[in-house]
């Protein structure tokens, strides 16, 4: 093993507040944000489109719509102390690794098949 293979494991520790996650889900994401002296919690939610796994590096990208149907990306570290907690909202039922189809897509046709 080598060193920098030494120091991703011990880098890597996993935050407690993020459960195991999945495309096609939908999450709520609060985050710690600085502001000078103060610190407040700011939400995100929306769904998972891509995950991509790599020890300390591993991380998630949520989209959701905005105001206007304007789209919003926002790609989170798995293992931040920044993230205070994930919560899923619901699992989807997707048959892809990465649903960037989804850019394209507005409304009806946006939607994902739940599963139960």
């Amino acid at each position: 093993m080598n060193l920098v293979e030494s120091l991703d494991r011990q880098m890597a520790k996993p935050n407690p507040n993020v459960p195991e996650l999945n495309v096609g889900d939908e999450v709520r994401v609060n985050i710690r944000i600085v502001e000078g002296e103060r610190e407040r919690i700011q939400r995100f939610q929306g769904t998972i489109i891509s995950r991509r796994k790599g020890g300390a590096n591993a991380n998630f990208t949520v989209r959701r719509i905005a105001s206007h149907g304007i789209g919003v990306e926002r790609t989170f570290l798995l293992h931040s102390p920044r993230i205070d907690s994930v919560d899923i909202l619901r699992h989807s039922k997707v048959r892809r690794a990465k649903l960037y189809f989804l850019r394209e897509r507005r409304g009806r046709s946006a939607r994902l098949k739940e599963r139960r």
